[in-house]
């Protein structure tokens, strides 16, 4: 592989190396955006995001309320019915990258199941895809989640309970190099991506499997009103993000992913007869960087009878992380981002619920992408069916 090679790779700027027993290893430049105006001005445009590395993104979504058993396993089966149906969409950087915008689709199916008098088992599945960037970093995961649900007090229509969660996935990843920009395709006028880049190029893929255990307690106050708050901790077994073998004398350097803890919580709260505040927050804490989303939506009911249900809300929400940004002398400057605010809607028909938001981008990247981020589709629908001994439960 050739030493020069230069490649943007979900929001980062990497230049991969090659080392004897391994596929490479990667040197994060901590640059989300580059625009190539000669030799002497490669790069122009310097931005710094959350630095995660090559082998070490984990997905996320604005709306995360509505994406549950990506949050938090225990939260599988915590519903007001039986089964639950959820799909989202979310789209990022389009105006930047004008091609290999980034994409994540994901979709996911959970029930409960009564146990004993009053607690609940779940089980669901997900299957998420993720693509990014002009070469092509895509992830494919399916992934299986359980949950017992203990209730610790109360009643049907007022309780506590404690819910413990486990989900196990099956994962791909692979990179499409033969799409980079070389070094030798780096011209005074610009880049030439038809002369020849680097011969020795190949696509490294792989699978490793994935362990995350959670927590959850949430308490219901009567039908309108509940709280919750949880945390859950993902990759527990720490995968490689590499497939080289260690062979003695080839200075092999593992890259495993780093354990990731999610602390979140939320709740509806009835602000007189018909509406609603719907607050919530969620922290990723993984390795030395870290990702706080909170806000609230108000939810006004259109109309609530016993066989029609109808609102709809609108929300403001905000997305802060850690930076590192490189000064001169090749001095790192960390401190806090101000990453995106986030405006979301949704409207809830009876059993199913839709859901958009649109990421307003306030990191130095606006001057590049006109303050445009993301935006995100989501829909969940609910099967209810009878049930004898239902409680509430937070609405998701």
């Amino acid at each position: 592989m050739n030493d020069n090679c230069i490649c943007i790779i979900n929001n980062y700027m990497f230049k991969p190396v090659m080392k004897k027993g391994m596929i490479f290893k990667v040197h994060a430049v901590n640059l989300a955006f580059c625009k190539i105006v000669g030799m002497r001005k490669l790069l122009k445009t310097l931005v710094f995001l959350l630095p995660f590395g090559l082998w070490a993104q984990d997905i996320h979504f604005s709306q995360f309320y509505m994406s549950p058993l990506n949050l938090n396993p225990a939260l599988t089966g915590v519903m007001n019915c039986k089964m639950r149906f959820i799909a989202n969409y979310r789209n990022q950087w389009a105006p930047v990258l004008k091609t290999g915008s980034f994409n994540t689709f994901n979709a996911s199916f959970d029930q409960k199941i009564p146990v004993s008098r009053y607690d609940y088992f779940g089980f669901g599945g997900t299957l998420w895809g993720d693509k990014a960037g002009s070469l092509d970093f895509r992830t494919v995961s399916f992934k299986l989640s359980g949950s017992y649900a203990k209730r610790m007090s109360g009643s049907r229509t007022s309780s506590n309970y404690l819910v413990f969660g486990l989900d196990g996935s099956l994962n791909s990843r692979a990179v499409n190099f033969h799409n980079a920009l070389w070094g030798n395709q780096i011209t005074p006028n610009g880049p030439n991506p038809g002369s020849i880049g680097d011969p020795t190029t190949y696509d490294p893929s792989f699978i490793f499997a994935d362990i995350s255990v959670g927590l959850l307690w949430f308490s219901v106050l009567d039908k309108k009103n509940n709280f919750y708050f949880g945390g859950s901790y993902s990759h527990l077994n720490e995968p490689l993000q590499n497939n080289a073998k260690n062979v003695s004398g080839n200075n092999f350097s593992a890259a495993p992913l780093f354990p990731k803890l999610a602390v979140h919580a939320g709740g509806v709260f009835q602000m007189g007869y018909k509406n609603s505040l719907v607050p919530g927050i969620v922290s990723f804490f993984q390795g030395p960087h870290w990702q706080v989303n909170g806000g609230t939506s108000v939810r006004f009911n259109v109309s609530q009878t016993k066989n029609d249900e109808q609102s709809f809300q609108l929300g403001l929400w905000a997305r802060l992380a850690n930076s590192e940004k490189t000064e001169t002398g090749n001095q790192l400057k960390r401190g806090i981002l101000m990453d995106a605010l986030i405006l979301s809607t949704r409207f809830d028909y009876n059993k199913m619920g839709f859901g958009l938001s649109y990421d307003i981008n306030t990191s130095s990247l606006r001057q590049a992408s006109a303050a445009n981020n993301s935006f995100e589709l989501s829909f969940i629908y609910n099967i209810c069916g009878p049930e004898k001994r239902g409680i509430y439960c937070p609405n998701f």
